[in-house]
């Protein structure tokens, strides 16, 4: 029996719905080559941040302004500035020979939080041949000033930006924490997201007692994180015109098949492919092909959704229900 493994994101067709989420394994053309020879169905590369393109910005300014003051002709004493001495060229650069070298799509990342003109590179990614746009909206709301509203502006205002200057698809990867997420996902899409990345997973700090300092503590992801977005995924299958992406926790066949149950167009992965290489993907696609097989389903298509809140025969397990029954049936030894 043929099983039939393609799915769509974003409008783009993926031979398997494995994406190489940005991580460093995405951040050279010989790794995306790697990624693509173990059959992963697309690439996010690692994300430009909005620092990095407003510091080269008025880094360039000052340049070319230091010295002008003395006399009209001092400007023509400095070199001319090329795209290439900057990390923003050469991260189009990497758009460029990845789309160029690979027949997978290749989906630019962007990290900012705030609207601005900054935004403007996507535009230059869709012109350095990137398939899509990742916007990755990094922002804690820490100032006991901000207010719900004024976050959710901030987020929607962003993503309006973004799209107004790109022809492409749009995704945003957003982070859990809204007081109403379903609602959240439907304004997003409205101001012009093409699909949604659920989670960002932020970074958390720890405290080092022999040093009295802070810093910040990085852990790859473990398949017990699964669940906030496998939850959220089955949730808004069908309710938002968007495509779907899991991220954060997937590592195993069964992790992928999960979440397409659930719902998801697309499971990302970053931490496993880290932790095991690129040829992990061949091990996550050929497992999700067997289960399949088993089971005698055809394809990708006729199993997503399958389990999601809509087609659940208990809907509730989703929601609040799940919550105290999750309570009720655990036991301890010590109770």
């Amino acid at each position: 029996m043929s099983v039939d493994l393609s799915s769509g994101y974003l409008g783009l067709p993926l031979a398997n719905p494995v994406v190489a989420s940005a991580s460093p394994l995405t951040g050279s053309l010989d790794s995306l080559k790697r990624l693509q020879d173990a059959g992963v169905g697309a690439v996010v590369l690692p994300s430009l941040f909005e620092e990095q393109i407003e510091h080269e910005e008025m880094a360039t300014h000052d340049l070319m302004l230091y010295g002008a003051e003395l006399s009209p002709e001092a400007r023509g004493f400095f070199p001319e500035v090329r795209a290439h001495e900057t990390g923003t060229a050469n991260y189009l650069k990497l758009i460029g020979d990845a789309r160029k070298a690979l027949s997978v799509p290749v989906i630019a990342s962007l990290n900012g939080h705030t609207p601005g003109g900054w935004t403007r590179i996507a535009k230059q990614c869709e012109e350095a041949g990137a398939s899509a746009i990742e916007l990755n909206v990094y922002f804690l709301a820490a100032d006991p000033a901000d207010t719900a509203d004024g976050v959710e502006k901030r987020y929607l205002d962003l993503v309006a930006s973004v799209r107004a200057t790109t022809r492409i698809p749009v995704a945003v990867k957003v982070s859990p924490y809204f007081s109403a997420m379903a609602g959240m996902a439907v304004r997003l899409v409205a101001a012009g997201a093409s699909g949604l990345v659920l989670f960002n997973r932020f970074v958390q700090p720890d405290i080092m007692l022999d040093e009295l300092e802070v810093a910040p503590h990085l852990v790859l992801s473990t398949s017990d994180e699964l669940r906030l977005s496998l939850r959220w995924i089955a949730i808004l299958h069908g309710r938002v015109q968007a495509s779907l992406a899991a991220t954060g926790g997937a590592h195993t066949p069964d992790d992928v098949l999960k979440l397409l149950l659930a719902g998801a167009d697309c499971v990302m992965v970053a931490s496993s492919l880290l932790k095991h290489g690129p040829q992990h993907v061949g091990t996550l696609v050929r497992g999700v092909e067997a289960w399949m097989r088993e089971r005698e389903y055809e394809s990708v298509a006729q199993m997503k959704g399958s389990l999601s809140q809509r087609a659940c025969p208990d809907p509730d397990a989703f929601e609040r229900a799940n919550y105290m029954k999750a309570l009720k049936s655990y036991t301890s030894a010590f109770a």
